[in-house]
């Protein structure tokens, strides 16, 4: 099911996004500037974190906390080789339970799990956002 949706109206695409998200893995596609952190700084307000979450370009992965819950955000755009993820632990994060928030995941895609969400957002002429939940296996 897709959303078309104003940024300023991102609220409500952000609680678009976790009603339609089944698994605790969420992998969002989208062009350079396409909004990808803005939603998911959105979703973790509405998931009750007080923190701004900002893009984790250059740290590959911020942490955001909600009293014992913990949110994982991370960013691979700068990863060379998709192992370069394993160093820093993926695989921990992303069998942890706690919710994970992927950008550039394809870089990554061979150490994905087999179940996930999958959602793009696309820029329209017009500066409105689509975006689209594309399934919840791996590709």
């Amino acid at each position: 099911m897709q959303l078309s949706y104003q940024l300023d109206e991102i609220e409500r695409a952000a609680q678009h996004l976790l009603d339609q998200a089944s698994t605790s893995i969420i992998r969002i596609d989208g062009a350079m500037g396409a909004g990808k952190t803005t939603l998911i700084s959105a979703v973790t307000k509405i998931l009750g974190v007080t923190d701004t979450a900002s893009s984790p370009t250059f740290s590959l992965v911020n942490n955001y906390q909600k009293e014992n819950e913990v949110f994982y955000h991370f960013d691979f755009y700068r990863l060379n080789h998709p192992d370069e993820a394993l160093d820093f632990g993926l695989e921990e994060y992303l069998e942890s339970g706690n919710l994970c928030f992927l950008e550039w995941a394809e870089k990554v895609s061979t150490h994905l799990p087999l179940e996930y969400d999958h959602f793009v957002i696309k820029e329209q002429k017009d500066g409105s956002r689509i975006i689209e939940k594309i399934k919840s296996l791996k590709s």
